[in-house]
């Protein structure tokens, strides 16, 4: 049934978007500052409390959901499982800035495809050739599309694997990602240092489940070599496993130093191969669609092995 779920959720995602998910980050918002400003006094066991106490009474209830539900009858669990991961999953959080920046390069507009990479990052792309606009949007989209589809498939599966229902294992990594980013800041001290733990925990597995799965779709030599020899030289060594495996997976040379405001932001090369251009944007749909697609037929392979043992 997981499987069925998932397949569902994606194909609802694609056919009806959320138009918008502003009541949903204002909730994330509110329910998170609750926390951290009830139980924030910039100790590290601080943040473990408030960490545990954000994420094991949802995911109490989620289960807690799924399992009525499901005694009431299997297909309203299986709806229920579906519902949440419409809810937190999504190409659209990214897609939709990754197409329109193909088509902005596509026809000789760079400034519109500066702004639209600005919106996305969140930083000036002013001073960016198409080139750079080009191999930006490749490492945002590959960023994006794993925290927003493989990392939450792969604890969807992980929890409907022991039982608990797949919805909760997709709660507990979108929680474990918004906790990361609101309370690990310098600010905040200490306070976010078991969010930071938890984060590296949750996104262990299914980061490396992810760059194997670029090596099996793409091109298997080039992702490894660039794995084992690449990855540890970006800033953030796991995001690094994910940006030098998709520039071998794809042949193309990520990372590298960028101007950005009056400076050159230096930035170590990852990838092999040629230099990032329009072309490549589309090549990176397809790596992640293939990569959904092996995804989703090695679970229909385990199921089976499952059904027939």
């Amino acid at each position: 049934m997981s499987l069925f779920a998932l397949i569902a959720a994606l194909l609802l995602e694609q056919l009806h978007p959320l138009s918008s998910r502003k009541y949903q980050q204002a909730w994330q918002s509110a329910y998170v500052a609750f926390f951290q400003h009830h139980f924030n006094a910039g100790k590290r066991k601080h943040g473990k409390i408030a960490w545990f106490l954000a994420v094991l009474p949802l995911l109490a209830c989620v289960i807690a959901i799924y399992w009525l539900l499901y005694y009431a009858h299997p297909w309203l669990a299986f709806l229920f499982n579906v519902l949440v991961l419409y809810l937190i999953m999504g190409f659209r959080r990214f897609s939709h800035f990754f197409t329109d920046i193909h088509h902005a390069l596509r026809d000789d507009n760079l400034e519109e495809a500066r702004v639209l990479l600005s919106s996305w990052r969140g930083t000036s792309t002013r001073e960016l050739n198409a080139g750079e606009v080009a191999r930006l949007a490749i490492e945002e989209a590959l960023i994006a599309s794993y925290r927003n589809v493989f990392g939450v498939i792969l604890w969807f599966v992980l929890f409907s694997a022991i039982g608990l229902g797949g919805a909760a294992g997709a709660l507990l990594y979108r929680l474990g990602q918004w906790l990361h980013s609101c309370w690990c800041h310098e600010e905040l001290g200490e306070f976010g240092d078991f969010a930071a733990k938890a984060y590296y925990v949750l996104e262990w597995l299914p980061l490396r489940m992810t760059a194997a799965t670029f090596a099996v779709v793409g091109d298997f030599e080039d992702t490894v070599y660039c794995w084992r020899t690449q990855a540890l030289s970006w800033p953030d060594s796991e995001v690094g496993i994910l940006l030098a495996s998709g520039a071998g997976a794809l042949g193309v040379r990520l990372g590298m130093p960028i101007p950005q405001d009056g400076r050159l932001l230096d930035r170590p090369e990852l990838g092999v191969g040629d230099d990032a251009d329009v072309d490549y944007l589309r090549s990176t749909t397809g790596l992640v669609w293939r990569s959904v697609v092996f995804l989703l037929i090695l679970l229909l392979l385990l199921t089976l092995a499952s059904l027939l043992s």
